[in-house]
């Protein structure tokens, strides 16, 4: 397992060259498929991506009390998440149009971070602690890599950073950090588990507490939960607004010919989009029926588009 994780004895200079061979590669990709909104490339830069290892490395070093595998792991995290940003912000560059959520599913698919994220990637982790540990499962590797986001998020922050969207570039980065902290705590949690502390011993260059570390990894995993957990709930506010509305706007529209073509919720406003011909439906009787149905206090904007029908000349 330590040849696995650590970059150390003869083989270090070789791990490290490939380390930093195929992390830049994978951010290219990650950007390219965000740009494209391609789903299979960016899964394709999941499995490339190398920064799981060093990921994985943190928590063996932690397990064994590590430090010097510890310091370099983290660093190796660090200034490959820095590297992984730095190309998604250069790639946008060339992109003459902004990469933001509104526009571009692979971006709104990771700003818009939530406990069930979290619980995924706690999952994830355990899942790759386990693969390590027993080799006879060793083959769900690739599986994890994809299950787990780490550089599309980190080319996201670089491309909406680049694009003039810091919001949504604090959120794709919310998304990679609390995926590395699921990873830690499971993985701390199932090598433990596993006893792999007494199968390779305490490390030869153990330099700190391993309780002091195990308490800065819980504190990160508790710092993230809270704005997931805020996030969880706006969303599913959203969400369930948004549904109510559907369903009386339907009921409304269709009585008059017209058709829903979508709604949306911002803040305390909702917009319904609606369509048909003409007469215009009347809005009062829209404000009725939401007021029957319990949401007098919403604020309610309606988009009325008429459509008219007529063939082409012969």
């Amino acid at each position: 397992m330590r040849d696995q994780l650590f970059f150390e004895g003869p083989e270090r200079n070789r791990r490290l060259s490939r380390y930093w061979l195929l992390l830049p590669l994978s951010a290219v990709i990650a950007s390219a498929g965000v740009v494209s909104d391609s789903t299979a490339t960016v899964i394709g830069a999941m499995i490339v991506a190398p920064l799981m290892t060093p990921i994985l490395g943190i928590v063996l070093a932690v397990v064994l009390a590590d430090g010097a595998n510890l310091r370099r792991c983290l660093s190796l995290v660090i200034a490959g998440a820095a590297a992984v940003v730095t190309v998604g912000w250069l790639v946008g560059l060339f992109v003459p149009y902004p990469i933001v959520a509104a526009t571009n599913s692979q971006v709104a698919a990771r700003v818009t971070p939530r406990i069930v994220d979290l619980v995924a990637a706690l999952a994830t982790g355990a899942v790759g602690a386990v693969a390590l540990a027993r080799s006879d499962i060793s083959d769900t590797l690739p599986g994890v890599a994809i299950a787990i986001s780490l550089v599309p998020p980190l080319a996201v922050v670089g491309l909406t950073l680049e694009s003039g969207a810091p919001r949504q570039s604090l959120a794709a980065f919310l998304l990679f950090t609390t995926n590395v902290a699921a990873i830690l705590a499971s993985g701390i949690v199932v090598m433990a588990f596993y006893r792999v502390h007494r199968v390779f011993g305490q490390g030869a260059a153990a330099g700190f507490h391993r309780s002091g570390a195990v308490a800065i990894i819980a504190c990160l995993l508790l710092v993230v939960i809270v704005p997931l957990w805020i996030n969880s709930d706006r969303i599913d506010k959203t969400t369930v607004r948004e549904s109510e509305v559907q369903a009386v706007a339907d009921h409304w529209a269709s009585d008059a010919g017209w058709s829903v073509v979508g709604v949306t919720a911002t803040g305390h406003q909702v917009l319904v989009e609606v369509t048909g011909p003409n007469p215009v439906p009347g809005l009062a009787l829209l404000r009725r029926d939401l007021d029957a149905a319990g949401l007098s206090g919403l604020d309610v904007r309606v988009s009325l588009v008429p459509a008219s029908y007529r063939p082409l000349p012969q």
